[in-house]
């Protein structure tokens, strides 16, 4: 029998307009995202070449950069600040679209767009990639006002797909924007919502593939774990990996509630001046790990991954506290890459102590491990490392570490990073 009511829906003139604008909402996000990508290296670039005339020179370019972008947060672009995800899981928990407004929207995802670049030409250890999720859930959600895009549970819909495609546009990971999803950004996943992730997801990632074609992250990386003994890599690497991951969250979180005394009344009276002293802090950061700190941590990765930690002693330490005073400035920017560069810091300085197990497979385990360990999300995390190294030898032991990681973590810091973070902007909302 057919279903006259499918039929009647598959066919209605309505149906198909809001079919047409999520599309090219979609293809919107993954065109934003390439874009995004690109001017994040050019500024990455731009730092580097600043640093050939003088490693001294962050002393000035990263104090004065930070300020402004805290001022310009503050003044212009409120509610951009951060990551950008507890932004987008905050907003699909508010009933009242003006609050959500304030959270995504064009002007949101401008401001996110240019206060990262400036974040990033300055040298601040920050990534693209979160503020990736609440720029595409921001184009996604401005779409309900050219089609009829009403009710709440169509509405929350957009907010998921533009994230899920912003993670999949950003690093190429279709399967991992789906998990995100699904774990990260709605706890409760609704099957209503299926087919608008996936459909977005798609469509983001055609439109990103056009332009840069189907690259993976890291580049292709073939590692092995074998059996027995080797297993202990994935203990260990899980949890190492998990405790300072578990740590870093906690220290997010607990400065997210403000220092108490003198110093968290000086902070919060003086916000631009501290964002400057966090640029100074970051300036030394870079000068004692040897200029390896500044930026998203890409490069580290890459050549982590091809030569070990030679000539990066200590760096997993270093790009921690870089990542934290990042983010404690206040400045727009996201954790995924830097917590990846971390976790690849942490793996290669491990892997001395594990001389069994090839150094890359330990590097790609720490990497899975500590960004479990910040996310809370292990399932995401899996496949997101899976998917950028374009490695399917360590899926089992990826799993086993992400899995171990999560549980380590959880001890340290009792609520998911994101979604503590989120119930801060749901709370602001409801104070009266």
């Amino acid at each position: 029998m057919i279903d006259r009511d499918h039929l009647k829906n598959l066919l209605s003139p309505n149906e198909w307009l809001m079919r047409m604008v999520f599309w090219c909402g979609a293809l919107a996000v993954g065109v934003v995202a390439v874009l995004f990508a690109m001017g994040a290296q050019i500024t990455n670039q731009w730092f580097h070449r600043m640093l050939s005339f003088s490693p001294w020179l962050p002393f000035i370019i990263m104090p004065s950069g930070l300020a402004l972008s805290a001022w310009l947060t503050r003044r212009f672009f409120a509610g951009s600040q951060g990551s950008g995800i507890p932004q987008t899981i905050a907003a699909l928990q508010i009933q009242d679209q003006e609050h959500v407004s304030g959270l995504l929207s064009l002007r949101i995802a401008a401001g996110k767009t240019i206060l990262t670049l400036l974040a990033l030409c300055s040298g601040a250890s920050v990534g693209r990639e979160g503020p990736t999720v609440q720029i595409g859930a921001s184009i996604m959600y401005s779409l309900r006002r050219f089609s009829h895009f009403s009710y709440p549970d169509q509405i929350n819909g957009l907010i998921l797909a533009g994230g899920a495609a912003g993670v999949a546009a950003a690093f190429n990971t279709p399967l991992a924007g789906i998990a995100f999803a699904i774990e990260e950004l709605s706890r409760s996943f609704e099957h209503r919502t299926n087919g608008l992730v996936l459909t977005a997801v798609i469509f983001a990632g055609l439109s990103a593939n056009a332009i840069l074609g189907n690259y993976t992250y890291f580049g292709t990386i073939s590692t092995s774990l074998g059996s027995g003994i080797g297993w202990l890599a994935v203990i260990a690497c899980g949890v190492i990996g998990g405790l300072f991951g578990g740590l870093f969250s906690r220290l997010l979180i607990g400065a997210s509630d403000g220092w108490a005394g003198k110093t968290g009344r000086w902070m919060r009276k003086h916000p631009v001046t501290f964002a400057a002293a966090c640029g100074i802090v970051l300036a030394c950061l870079g000068v004692l790990s040897g200029q390896h700190t500044y930026g998203t941590g890409y490069d580290e990765v890459r050549d982590i991954l091809a030569h070990g930690d030679a000539g990066y002693q200590n760096y997993g330490i270093y790009k921690f506290l870089a990542t934290l005073v990042s983010y404690l400035s206040g400045t727009p920017g996201g954790l995924f890459a830097p917590s990846l560069a971390v976790g690849a810091g942490i793996g290669a300085s491990l892997s001395h102590f594990i001389p069994f197990v090839p150094v890359g497979t330990v590097i790609v385990l720490g990497m899975v491990a500590y960004f479990t360990g910040v996310t809370q999300a292990p399932l995401t995390s899996f496949i997101i490392v899976m998917e950028m190294t374009d490695d399917h030898n360590l899926v089992l032991p990826l799993m086993a570490t992400a899995l171990i990681a999560h549980g380590i973590s959880r001890i340290i810091c009792h609520e998911p990073l994101y979604k503590a973070l989120a119930e801060r902007f749901v709370r602001r909302v409801a104070q009266p």
